[in-house]
């Protein structure tokens, strides 16, 4: 039997023919393979979906939110409707109508304010979907929730709030958020019966027709220079009356000045008064010593034995003189313990 592959140098290789049942099977494998990626359907990591049935006992949209992942589509019997469920962000801007960065652009709102006068007004929405399949059921697959549901009814809602302004309370930022934010209540409770919530309504900015910017920045230049004016006199009097209270502030430093020195004065004369008192009592009491010693000793001379005393105390001062030798009795005796007739004697 001859080979079915011949490998010689000079001989080309045959293509090989392979059975009829393994050909088959490639082809339903690969027909299996390209049906399986075709009926499926992707959701993005920030995107919610809604399965839709066209066919059978089920025909409808399904009331169950899909999260992301792949899930099986078969075209013609089924749909998976996407929506994004991150912060969507519309602007109301005529300076750039193109969509960049996940931002939709719509035009700005034009309002007549209570007196007549024109604004034209920028604005951003912040909302994000959070029922796609109210949503679907209540404004349809698609985008039709931006351009049939939040752009048309901001509008709307803006209009009605920001037109009971007059143009000078535009310039009010109070008032102004004030009014931006019931168009936001208002907004949010509308759409949130559609499956939407509204995080924010931001009025960025506004501008009037020319000739009436021109006439309210004059305006405003007035009441600018008004309020200068103001303020420098309030700067004035404010200046006056911080040194008036200078003023007062240092005479009544002067005042309590003096009166601490009076009283420094008036207590050294008190401790100086006292202080003398103290040394004429002192004297006093040592002088009133003195001549109570003076009288005790006086007294004690006078005492029984006091002559013997003066006598022994006149020989002590006596002693080492001449001696004489006197007769002590007789009518010519002396007595030398008799001081008083020895000195009348002299």
């Amino acid at each position: 039997m001859k080979d079915r592959f011949d490998f010689s140098l000079h001989s080309t290789p045959k293509r090989v023919k392979l059975p009829k049942y393994a050909t088959l099977g490639i082809t339903v494998l690969v027909a299996s393979i390209l049906s399986f990626w075709i009926f499926l359907c992707s959701v993005p990591p920030d995107g919610l979906a809604v399965r839709q049935i066209f066919l059978g006992p089920n025909k409808g949209v399904q009331n169950v939110t899909i999260g992301p992942g792949l899930y099986r589509q078969i075209p013609g019997y089924e749909q998976l409707h996407l929506f994004p469920r991150d912060v969507q962000l519309l602007e109301l801007n005529d300076s750039s109508m193109s969509s960049s960065s996940g931002i939709s652009r719509a035009p700005s709102i034009h309002i007549q304010t209570s007196d007549g006068s024109q604004v034209k007004v920028d604005v951003t929405i912040a909302y994000r979907i959070v029922d796609p399949y109210l949503l679907l059921t209540t404004i349809g697959a698609g985008n039709l929730y931006e351009t049939a549901l939040v752009a048309p009814r901001a509008d709307v809602y803006l209009r009605q709030a920001l037109g009971r302004l007059n143009a000078e309370q535009f310039y009010n930022g109070f008032v102004r958020r004030a009014a931006a934010q019931e168009a936001f209540e208002a907004l949010s409770d509308d759409l949130e019966r559609n499956g939407i919530q509204v995080w924010n309504v931001m009025v960025r900015q506004f501008t009037y027709d020319a000739g009436y910017q021109a006439v309210i920045e004059e305006r405003k230049i007035q009441d600018q220079t008004r309020y200068r004016e103001l303020a420098q006199e309030t700067a004035a009097i404010q200046e006056a009356e911080k040194r008036r209270v200078e003023a007062e502030g240092n005479a009544r430093i002067g005042v309590e000045r003096e009166r601490g020195l009076a009283e420094i004065r008036r207590i050294a004369a008190e401790a100086d008064l006292y202080y003398r008192t103290r040394v004429a009592e002192g004297n006093l009491l040592v002088a009133l010593a003195e001549a109570e010693g003076a009288r005790l000793e006086q007294e004690a001379l006078r005492v029984a034995g006091a002559d013997n005393i003066v006598g022994l105390e006149m020989a002590r001062v006596l002693e080492g003189t001449e001696v004489l030798v006197v007769p002590t009795d007789g009518s010519g005796g002396v007595n030398p313990l008799d001081l008083d007739s020895i000195i009348g004697g002299w």
